[in-house]
């Protein structure tokens, strides 16, 4: 009776959920959300707004600033593109296919997270130089990769490949051969069931891990400064360009440039999502 009145009257029992604690843990993850992302970013935004508008728009219009940010995204984004064709290969053969040295090769996969970034750099330098083990023998065909874009965009590709691979991987365990076999009974040839059984079940995993690797690297710094030959106008990344400003005490000028890859970083993110969104929406898959 006293329940069925006080439901009567607007008052209701909270029933107790299932997982306790909600309250204490969200708590925490704002709080930590807050003193660890928000707060920094906040004060990018609040330290470049010390310029005004005129002083902003000097910084990014500025041709140096231009380029580097070209450089570092353009870079990022061709290294997104080949990790996620040849990080979901690799993902295939470790989940498909069982090979002496199988878990030799899964555990190479994680080998850039455990690796500094600057002795992947220097290693990259080395063996890509004119007068290195690959380098010199590109040299003869004309094509140059250390101290230039193309060096930048191997840099990326070791550091990027990993997220693809990882993302992708367990998804793709998930998924079960019946249904290829399903699709080969129904006439089905392999192309067709690669690109429409097993590609849009990939799909949202394939978006993650390109979303990953292009965020990787777009930040990346001590992999790239050693094999990009830091040249401006033609091999200087964002990054550096942020360093050089520090480094000239221009706080603030090297906050507006952060201020600029952290809009263009988030933009990017965003239509990633959004895509990613449909084909969940699409193809009823979720990651």
């Amino acid at each position: 009776m006293a329940a069925t009145s006080l439901s009567r009257s607007g008052w209701q029992f909270r029933r107790p959920s299932i997982i306790p604690g909600f309250g204490l843990t969200l708590g925490f993850t704002i709080a930590y959300l807050t003193l660890i992302i928000l707060i920094p970013l906040a004060g990018i935004v609040w330290r470049t707004s010390g310029l005004g508008f005129q002083g902003f728009w000097a910084i990014a219009s500025d041709q140096r600033v231009q380029r580097a940010l070209e450089i570092s995204f353009g870079t990022s984004f061709i290294a997104a593109l080949i990790n996620v064709v040849f990080g979901t290969l690799v993902a295939w053969v470790l989940v498909r296919y069982h090979f002496p040295g199988r878990r030799i090769v899964d555990a190479a996969v994680d080998l850039p997270f455990a690796l500094p970034t600057a002795v992947a750099g220097i290693a990259l330098a080395a063996i890509y130089a004119p007068n290195g083990w690959v380098g010199q023998l590109l040299a003869p065909l004309g094509i140059k990769v250390a101290f230039t874009p193309v060096g930048i965009v191997v840099a990326l590709v070791f550091i990027g490949l990993p997220f693809v691979v990882r993302t992708v991987q367990p998804v793709m365990e998930e998924i079960d051969r019946e249904v290829e076999e399903a699709a080969a009974t129904l006439g089905a040839n392999r192309f067709q069931t690669i690109s429409r059984v097993i590609l849009p079940g990939l799909a949202p995993a394939i978006l993650t891990g390109f979303a990953l690797a292009f965020a990787r690297a777009v930040g990346e710094y001590g992999s790239v400064i050693f094999i990009a030959g830091n040249i401006p106008f033609v091999s200087e990344i964002a990054p550096l360009l942020i360093v050089i400003r520090l480094e000239e005490f221009d706080y603030q000028g090297a906050t507006a440039i952060a201020a600029i890859m952290l809009v263009l970083s988030f933009a990017m993110l965003f239509v990633i999502n959004l895509i990613q969104a449909w084909s969940r929406r699409r193809y009823g898959y979720g990651v």
